[in-house]
Parts: structure tokens; sequence; C-alpha cells
């Protein structure tokens, strides 16, 4: 009995092994089996050299990074693991987070992202005039399907390495930012109003954004998520200087509003001269214009003879009307 009993045991044991063995994956998921520990290759295959990075050895060789081998993943539906494989779920929506969130700070935060990060007081950085700022915007990122590896086994927590390299990524860019050059046909004055960082910072936020785009290509290949979009908002000054900002750009607005009306001005008489000029122009043609046609009619009757006749009727009718005519004496 006792055999019997042992035997019974193991029976539903390994039944209600099995009954959990089942698990469902979401639609907007990708689940990765583990035997033992080791993930499920995709036939050993791994991505193309194209999708490595490769950095300089120390003796001058090209050295292979994150190399990572593609696993076998299970889409959504109805699944079924042995009691010695474990499951991992992979989200695949984009998720938002704070700019400034920092998840290694913060261990409520699930690092399969699961749940919204909450938000935070915004990124410290400071500017090349060593201003303390304050970033604040919004970060999308997903979990690469191309890089599901990267993402479950390569790194502990892949959100706080992927954050902590944009973090790095934007102060350097903050700290060592240069405003594009204005087009050599701006005459905008220079007043130093150029010469405060924050200003550049500030009328530049969809540069730096594309920089910092640009700059985290790479973090599928390194951490496994692909960031969809740097939203950087607003960039806030110490509120100590904030008033002393306020007051250049409110001088710097005036001497553009006054260039601007001057240059306006200056524009409107420019043109009330040349209307008034092409004015006196056809006036002054419209006085000539009679002259030029009776010029063209007499050079038409001395071309064809009649100017003669003309001039001799007059000379008669001016004879006829004449009490006293002197004539020269032909003798002389």
């Amino acid at each position: 009995m006792a055999i019997v009993g042992v035997f019974l045991g193991i029976l539903a044991y390994v039944a209600v092994r099995l009954g959990f063995g089942f698990y469902t994956v979401q639609p907007n998921e990708v689940a990765v089996l583990t035997t033992f520990g080791r993930a499920e290759r995709l036939g050993g295959a791994s991505f193309g050299s194209e999708d490595f990075l490769r950095v300089e050895g120390a003796e001058g060789q090209e050295e292979v990074k994150y190399a990572y081998p593609r696993l076998v993943v299970h889409t959504s539906g109805l699944h079924f693991k042995w009691p010695w494989q474990e499951v991992r779920i992979v989200p695949l929506a984009i998720q938002t987070v704070d700019i400034g969130f920092d998840p290694s700070a913060n261990s409520a935060f699930s690092p399969v992202g699961r749940r919204m990060a909450p938000q935070s007081d915004g990124l410290g950085a400071i500017t090349k005039d060593q201003l303390n700022i304050k970033i604040s915007g919004q970060l999308r990122y997903k979990v690469s399907p191309e890089h599901i590896y990267a993402y479950c086994f390569g790194i502990k927590n892949p959100i706080a390495h992927v954050m902590g390299f944009f973090h790095s990524v934007l102060r350097e860019k903050i700290a060592n930012y240069q405003a594009p050059r204005r087009l050599s046909g701006n005459t905008e004055p220079d007043n130093g109003v150029g010469d405060v960082s924050i200003n550049d910072l500030r009328k530049n936020l969809q540069d730096i954004n594309q920089h910092m785009e640009e700059e985290c290509r790479e973090s599928a290949q390194r951490y496994g998520i692909s960031l969809e979009a740097a939203l950087i908002t607003n960039i806030d000054p110490p509120s100590e200087v904030e008033s002393a900002l306020a007051s250049i750009n409110t001088a710097h607005n005036q001497v553009s509003s006054d260039l601007s009306v001057a240059q306006a001005t200056a524009d409107q008489t420019l043109v009330q001269s040349k209307r008034a000029v092409e004015i006196q122009t056809l006036k002054a043609q419209a006085e000539v214009e009679p002259l030029r046609q009776l010029s063209q009619r007499l050079r038409e009757l001395r071309d064809g003879g009649g100017l003669y006749s003309y001039l001799r009727n007059l000379k008669l009718g001016l004879l006829d009307k004449a009490k006293t005519i002197v004539m020269e004496d032909a003798r002389r």
C-alpha cells in the first residue's frame, strides 16, 4: 500500500505540474522559453556581421561586440511548457517614461515595463556657461523583436542601462551645444543674447531631439530596446536666474521689434519712392507722346511731298490776312 501511495502521489504531483504548465501570451507580447536556464536558439543562428558593433581592440584588431544569437519566440495564444522549463514574457508595446526617470532608483518599476513609470521632476544638466538647468519631456521606447536575447539575457535591467546611456548622451550634448550658424543674409543685431546657451537650447529643441534619436540608434543592438522618439518639451533655468533671463529676453525682443518696425518703414518708403518715380515717368511719357505723334505725322507728310503743299497753303492764308508785306530785296 505504501508503494501505491507513493506512486499515486508522484502521479498527482506530475499532473499538477503539467496542469500549471500552460501559459498565455497576449497579442502585444512574445514569450521566450528557457530549459535549465538556456533559451531556445533559432538553429544556432546569429545576426549578420552588419548588425554587429565593432570596436578597435588594444592590439589594433577589431573585436565583435554584442553578437547575440537569435531566439525562438512564441507569439500570442495558449502554450505549454514542461516543468523544467521557465517562460519569460516580453512586452512589445511602446512604453513612455519621463526623460528624468531613473529606473535603478525606483524599485517599484518593473524591468519588463508592464506599468507606466512615475513622473520625475526633470533631468538635471549643466550648460556650457555653467548654468544648472532642468530638462523636461518624455522618451518612447519598445523592445526590439530582433534583439530579444540582448533584452532578456544581455543585461540585468535593460531600461536602466538605456536611460543611463540616454542621460549621458543628452548631458554631453547640453554641455557642448552650439546653435546652428545664422544665414549670412540675417540682419538681426548681435546684442550678446546669442551667447546665453539656454536661449540657444530653447530655440533648437527639435535639433536636440533629432540628435538624440541619431545617437541612440544602436541601443537596440546593445540592450535590446529601440528608442522610438525623444520629446524634450521644456528647459528650465534655476529660479534665481529666471528673472534675469526674462529681462534679457524682453530687451532682446524689444530690440528685434524695433528693428522690424524700422525695416518695415524703410521698405514702405522705398516702395512709395519707386511708385512716385513710376508715376512721374508715366506723366512725362504722356506729355511727350503727342509731340512724338506730331513729329511722326510731319515726317510722313514730308516724305510724301504733302508738307510743302501744306506750307504753301498756310503761307497763302497768312498773306491774305496781312495788311503789309515786307519782302527781301532780291537784288541784294
